[in-house]
């Protein structure tokens, strides 16, 4: 059994002015895919592609994330808190952020980005997917610096105690997103985005990825009160979440493998 280190979650403190690690953390993200997104581009050799597209395409992102995410924790999972609190709302350095409603917030953005830049835009979600589960990893270590969204309570010989919770060992289900989610899902997509595949496929994919490990480590991990209450036909939140990604990923996947053409 462990104990949480129990970080200080303010990793700077200048006066007034405070920099939290979980902020860092996003920052992490955002380099991550800034750094990954020109790479592809110099590794696929995108004609009418370059660099400075990433640049415009990270900042159509980032509003996609953090609107779309903290949105999304307001809506699916803490409605009634957020209500009687709206001020709080504003306060993402505390935590909280929906990746469910992130990503909605980022396929709307990148609708737009696809319009304004006259792309195609499943072709272009193709290209963003393998830059995104790294960034992930950096959100769930971020998680687990905050001591949040813990585990449910566990024997396995690394259950770790968390602070203001209660005594009992829990599943460091944050770790477990960290390595799903982010170092393992991008192993997948970024080793099979290096060939040329179908419109979707790659898209595809990630969906069918996030959304099964997701499901699978809700089953450790503590269930969110969200707006069908904290567990609905014994399926948590964060689980009915998913199974629209994996339904849709499974789509694009099969559409995909009997679409003429590879992505360009």
């Amino acid at each position: 059994m462990f104990t949480h280190p129990q970080f200080d979650p303010v990793a700077i403190q200048i006066g007034p002015f405070a920099v939290h690690w979980y902020g860092l953390m996003y920052l992490l993200a955002f380099m991550l895919f800034s750094w990954l997104g020109k790479l592809r581009i110099r590794t696929l050799g995108r004609p009418g592609w370059d660099e400075k597209l990433i640049d415009d395409l990270l900042f159509y992102g980032i509003l996609g994330v953090v609107l779309g995410g903290r949105l999304g924790e307001v809506l699916f999972y803490n409605p009634g808190y957020y209500a009687s609190r709206p001020l709080e709302i504003f306060a993402v350095w505390q935590g909280g952020m929906s990746f469910h409603g992130g990503l909605l917030g980022v396929l709307l953005a990148m609708a737009l980005f696809a319009r304004r830049h006259h792309l195609p835009w499943l072709q272009l979600m193709d290209f963003i997917a393998p830059l995104v589960p790294l960034g992930l990893g950096a959100g769930r270590i971020g998680n687990f610096i905050n001591a949040e969204l813990w585990g449910r309570p566990t024997d396995v010989a690394w259950g770790m105690v968390f602070p203001n919770v209660d005594n009992l060992p829990r599943h460091p289900s944050q770790l477990y997103e960290f390595a799903l989610e982010g170092l393992v899902l991008f192993v997948i997509l970024w080793l099979y985005s290096l060939k040329a595949r179908p419109v979707g496929a790659i898209s595809g994919l990630f969906l069918v990825g996030y959304g099964g490990f997701r499901f699978l480590v809700e089953f450790t991990r503590n269930p969110d009160d969200g707006i069908f209450g904290l567990m609905s036909f014994g399926v948590s939140m964060g689980q009915w979440l998913s199974l629209p990604m994996v339904i849709a990923g499974i789509a694009l996947l099969f559409k995909a493998e009997h679409r003429s053409g590879p992505a360009k």
